[in-house]
């Protein structure tokens, strides 16, 4: 009983922590002494949700914010690989559907996983990197929280937001426009189509580093992590400060698939079919449309992060 209780009030203390820098929250978002109140009224929600074992749901250390086809499945599924990680199987949309952020942290904790007090909780939705409203959501619930970020190239990652849908329609047996229909309009690139919005990652990183400052977002290279995800890995286990138990020899390369599966405790997992689908064919002067699109907008995130990737 005595680790539960002290786990209630390291949750209450977390919440009071004072942002290394102003953050300016809007009028709709709930304010730090609110969240003071409502984290102390989840201790008997805490009490209430201990196992038999003293393992018990805690709101998450970490979370996964995106970006939407950028490889977070991947990313989750390593991550889950170490021992003292405890990840939410599901995307929880706390902070970016209203119709679950209106029921409070009480209903956030119910979502967690059951984990011992050694472990961190870790959560992914996507979504929340692209929402403007989640930065100062996130902040408002726990300024010292760890954040990753896993990105790719621009480019690519709008033809996997493309073929994800496609794909989707097709098993409803529904039509699904062609790539060109979106990104084309009037024989120019069609800047209005949300999945061009979504990959210009330096406006959205400017809105959480408005309450974040960057020593608290861990940005995974996407590209490299489906290449040789390893490297990745350790990067990731050195930023949450996690004991290195993850090893090289816990992915395999499935040449069938064409990438890398894991190997835990000699059982052997890839992730679902629905990933690493062939993109569509597109014509090669539309790629260049779209490499040029992002040349500035990325030159811009690389210097609002402090390096480079190797993105066309």
């Amino acid at each position: 009983m005595a680790p539960l209780l002290l786990g209630a009030v390291m949750l209450v203390a977390q919440l009071q922590l004072v942002p290394s820098r102003p953050a300016v929250v809007s009028g709709d978002e709930p304010g730090q002494p609110e969240l003071v109140r409502k984290a102390a009224s989840l201790q008997e929600e805490i009490q209430d949700g201990v196992a038999p074992n003293g393992s018990a749901q805690q709101l998450p250390q970490t979370i996964i914010i995106g970006v939407r086809k950028g490889g977070t499945r991947a990313l989750l599924e390593m991550l889950s690989l170490h021992p003292d990680v405890a990840a939410a199987e599901n995307e929880v949309h706390f902070f970016d559907w209203e119709e679950h952020y209106s029921q409070g942290l009480g209903w956030y904790l119910s979502q967690m996983p059951f984990s011992a007090p050694h472990q961190l909780t870790v959560e992914k939705t996507p979504a929340y990197f692209t929402s403007p409203k989640v930065p100062a959501r996130v902040h408002g619930m726990n300024p010292g929280i760890r954040l990753l970020l896993i990105l790719r190239d621009p480019s690519e990652r709008v033809l996997s937001d493309y073929t994800q849908v496609f794909y989707n329609h097709v098993q409803k047996r529904k039509p699904y426009p062609s790539i060109e229909e979106f990104l084309v309009r009037d024989g120019r690139l069609n800047v209005d189509y949300k999945a061009l919005n979504r990959s210009l990652y330096h406006l959205h990183m400017q809105n959480w580093l408005r309450f974040f400052p960057l020593r608290r977002i861990h940005i995974v290279d996407g590209d490299r992590l489906i290449r040789d995800p390893f490297p990745e890995i350790q990067k990731v286990e050195r930023f949450l400060r996690l004991s290195p138990q993850i090893n090289a020899s816990n992915f395999y390369f499935n040449k069938t698939k064409g990438f890398y599966c894991l190997r835990d405790g000699g059982r052997d997992r890839c992730l679902h079919e629905s990933k690493g689908r062939a993109h569509p064919q597109v014509d090669p002067r539309l790629l260049n449309k779209l490499h040029e699109y992002f040349h500035e907008p990325n030159k811009k995130f690389f210097e609002l992060v402090g390096r480079t990737f190797d993105w066309h």
